[in-house]
């Protein structure tokens, strides 16, 4: 180290400067890696960051092109006459829709499948609804033109139908006169999962397809004049509009409901690059430790000529914090690019086009994120730097002056986790999730220390004296002074963990979708069969030589009054918590004695009629827990007219996973069979001939039956899934390539001391052969062993994710899980070899020479 002489006054801060500059130059090239950390850390917070701003930005600005007009009123039912006088003097101008599901088939022979079918009266008022030709949009609005049917390219593409074949919807068949490329407020995933075919309002009643008990949705559309007040008008009509069972949606609800949705995603996408982010400073406070320990003759000598030692810890706390600034300036340059792919990377996720511009907010929290984080991490080592003695200068194994303990080392860690706490909350706005967050992040990080501890003291305790000269070697590098267990166990580790509760995670949620492919499986569902169609449905069956495997009734009915108080009642009370969808929803359920196969009952009885004639239901567990529900309640609903008490009997819980109907409310038999109801029934197609043979049947003579292709629908939720686990990969993998750089620096920056020990072994008579074999016994043991921890880490996380976040079963895939442990030994091992290959090319005076 260069040193000069002190000035008179002992705090000048140029001097302080120029002594940390001084001192760095030999240094610089062993500390890229620990900015590098910081760059990817910070690179991934701003990228995202700045992604959730414009995101936010562009559904401010876009909201009214999500809605397509200014107010929304949509209903299950025909509107009520009675409001047609005050619903006609809204707005200035007026559409209509009627939306269903129903099987579509495309002619001349292309295709049959389900879709779902918006009759509609006209365009839309606000956004782009994209067609080809362009002028199709305009054609298919103007009511003096040809009746022609739109259809989602998406849905052309798969079938080979193009402009001019035709489309049969029910009973009526329609000329495709375009495309739809884009339609406002749909996104990419929503066409691939439910593809729409619109059709003129006119031709709805001719179709044949809205019959009672149909699964139709009224929709009317309104634009105001400019500056109109809708909140306002809308608060005039809302009593009326409750009682009518009429939602709302304005411009403003729309901006807040999507917001907070994709609000959310960028709280967990931020949570995952604040991760890396703190990966990457555990490979700061590892490098900057070991950094100290080479840095501590140099400080000693500082001591001697007069240097304090806060001025000889402020020399290295100004180096650590300028690499600190430089490599956070240079991840927010990196994460103002990495925000222009993310768009691309999430743009079937999104329902508004995303206008990408600088967030100086994202990069301003970069910058103050990545200085303050390097300065409080490399603080922890550095506070040993003004405890050193002079007296290193004459002993270099006096250690006494840094061994005691340090009190202000405890107030570093508190700051360390307010902050840590206090950024999780300014991501996420929810103390139970920060606490959860910073909890289990605790939790990390004393499993993997307390087993790096665990594995010196074992080592050193149960030392094999009896082994091999390279084993012992090797062993007893994880225990001696300046050892790296803890820090690469730490860091490894941890990589390990968040990389393979990712695997795990996707697993799970993969695992929830697949469908068997056994024969005795249902891959086929139809729905909406009137009682007087079961039997010409269920002979077509026959026929196609197909089984029916399930017969499942359903009635539709809403929910009136709980424990004697009215639904209405209810909602004005906020205090009770019930959520509003509880209360308005319009319930589908089934009845029968019994629980099927994919249920379980959790408390309480099967469905039953109680001693006093009424009901005893069968709920689902969770809905029973979501709607603030208990054991013993009464429920009173409306069945189609007819008032219903019943009271909550039990719970179950139910397999989703299974193909079979699920209810959230189930009634006994003998109460439900004279109402008005459908049917369901499930069947297994052997072969995609045998599913198009029925569904062109069902569509000539029951165009009103819809069919599910649970196979085609598992292809899609296959394809959503991978995007999803694409999204996902490419944010793990700033955390992947950050673990792989505090791996790489925590063994690189060792350099110094495993030089040393190298070379004296090699000069006490030592073969390349047997350093190469110490080596890897060292980091081998280091890899295999952090793997393993990571590893039990992560399965316990993802167990708790299936049991508390998903509800679904686990069962952690062994295999791949091994092979992961396997890929971090190699790759720990590889680095550790690599960074021994100077040693053992060269003579040990030549390597002495070049590390001073």
């Amino acid at each position: 180290m260069t040193t000069s002489p002190l000035p008179a006054s002992r705090t000048s801060t140029a001097w302080l400067f120029r002594m940390a500059w001084r001192d760095s130059r030999r240094s610089r090239a062993r500390l890229l890696l620990f900015m590098a950390s910081i760059i990817l850390g910070i690179a991934a917070l701003v990228g995202i960051n700045s992604f959730g701003d414009n995101l936010a930005r562009s559904i401010n600005s876009q909201a009214r092109e999500l809605l397509g007009a200014d107010l929304v009123l949509s209903a299950n039912q025909p509107f009520d006459a009675k409001l047609e006088p005050a619903l006609a003097r809204l707005g200035t101008a007026r559409t209509r829709e009627v939306s269903f599901a129903s099987l579509v088939q495309f002619r001349p022979g292309r295709g049959t499948r389900l879709a779902q079918v918006r009759a509609r009266d006209g365009g839309f008022f606000y956004g782009a609804w994209e067609t080809q030709p362009a002028s199709a949009a305009a054609r298919f609005a103007d009511t003096t033109a040809a009746p022609g049917a739109l259809v989602d390219d998406a849905l052309l593409t798969q079938f080979g139908a193009k402009i001019g074949d035709s489309v049969q919807v029910g009973n009526v068949v329609l000329p495709i006169i375009g495309r739809v490329l884009k339609t406002p407020g749909q996104s990419g995933i929503t066409s691939a999962v439910a593809p729409t075919v619109f059709l003129p309002l006119e031709e709805v009643t001719a179709t044949g397809l809205v019959q009672r008990g149909s699964r139709v949705r009224y929709t009317r559309s309104y634009r105001f004049a400019p500056g109109a007040d809708v909140a306002a008008t809308v608060k005039n009509l809302q009593a009326r509009l409750d009682a009518a069972d009429i939602d709302t949606d304005t411009v403003a609800e729309r901006q807040r409901q999507t917001g907070r949705a994709f609000a959310d995603l960028t709280r967990y996408l931020s949570l995952v690059a604040f991760v890396a982010l703190l990966l990457g400073c555990v490979g700061v406070a590892s490098a900057v430790n070991l950094y100290v320990r080479e840095k501590l003759a140099a400080v000693a000598v500082l001591r001697c000529l007069g240097a304090s030692g806060h001025q000889a810890l402020l020399i290295y706390l100004i180096q650590t914090a300028g690499l600190g600034f430089i490599g956070a300036v240079l991840g927010a340059a990196l994460g103002a690019a990495v925000q222009v792919l993310l768009p691309r990377v999430l743009g079937d996720f999104l329902p508004v086009d995303i206008t990408v511009s600088i967030s100086w907010a994202a990069i301003g929290t970069g910058l103050l994120t990545g200085l303050l984080m390097a300065v409080l991490f490399a603080l922890l080592p550095l506070l040993s730097v003004r405890r050193v003695s002079p007296l290193r200068v004459l002993r270099t194994a006096f250690e006494d002056d840094t061994a005691a303990p340090d009190p202000v080392r405890g107030v570093v860690l508190g700051v360390i986790g307010l902050f840590i706490l206090a950024f999780a909350y300014q991501q996420t706005h929810d103390w139970k999730l920060t606490l959860g967050f910073g909890a289990g992040l605790l939790a990390a990080f004393g499993a993997l220390a307390g087993l790096g501890r665990l594995l010196m003291g074992a080592v050193r305790r149960f030392f094999p004296a009896g082994w091999g000269y390279v084993w012992r070697q090797g062993l007893a590098n994880l225990y001696r002074p300046q050892n790296q267990t803890l820090t690469l166990v730490t860091s490894i580790g941890l990589g390990t963990f968040l990389l393979a509760t990712l695997f795990l995670t996707q697993a799970m949620l993969l695992g929830r979708v697949q469908i068997a492919g056994q024969k005795s499986d249902a891959n086929l569902v139809l729905f909406d069969i009137q009682p007087e169609q079961r039997a010409g449905v269920e002979a077509l069956l026959t026929a196609q030589k197909l089984p029916v495997l399930q017969r499942v009734p359903i009635v539709t009915m809403r929910l009136t009054a709980i424990n004697g108080t009215s639904v209405s009642v209810i909602k004005k009370d906020t205090a009770r918590g019930i959520p509003a969808w509880a209360l308005t929803r319009e319930y589908r359920v089934t009845y029968r004695d019994s629980l099927n196969s994919s249920e379980k009952l959790t408390a309480g009885t099967a469905p039953q009629i109680g001693p006093d004639k009424i009901p005893r239901i069968s709920v689902e567990s969770g809905y029973l827990e979501r709607a603030k529900l208990h054991l013993g309640d009464t429920l009173d609903f409306n069945v189609q007219g007819l008032p219903q008490r019943t009271i909550i009997g039990g719970t179950r819980e139910i397999d989703r996973s299974r193909v079979q109907p699920s209810f959230l409310v189930i009634f006994p038999a003998g109460v439900l069979e004279g109402a008005p109801q459908f049917q369901v029934v499930l069947t297994h197609t052997p072969n995609t001939a045998a599913l198009a043979a029925v569904q062109q049947q069902l569509v000539q003579r029951f165009p009103n039956v819809s069919a599910i292709d649970l196979g085609l629908i598992l292809n899609t939720l296959n394809d959503i899934v991978d995007k999803i686990s694409f999204v996902i990969r490419f944010m793990a993998g700033f955390s992947i390539l950050t673990g792989l750089l505090v791996l790489s620096s925590s063994v690189v920056i060792s350099r110094y001391q495993r030089v040393r020990e190298s070379v004296l072994l090699r000069t006490l008579g030592a073969s390349r052969a047997q350093i190469l074999r110490i080596t890897l016994v060292e980091y081998g043991l280091l890899g295999l062993l952090a793997a393993l921890a990571g590893i039990a880490l992560a399965v316990l996380a993802a167990w708790a994710l299936a049991v508390w976040v998903f509800e679904a079963s686990f069962g952690p895939a062994v295999g791949p899980l091994l092979g992961l442990a396997a890929l971090v030994t190699a790759l720990t091992a590889g680095i550790g070899l690599l960074n021994s290959r100077d040693v053992l090319r060269r003579s040990p005076l030549e390597v002495l020479r070049a590390e001073g």
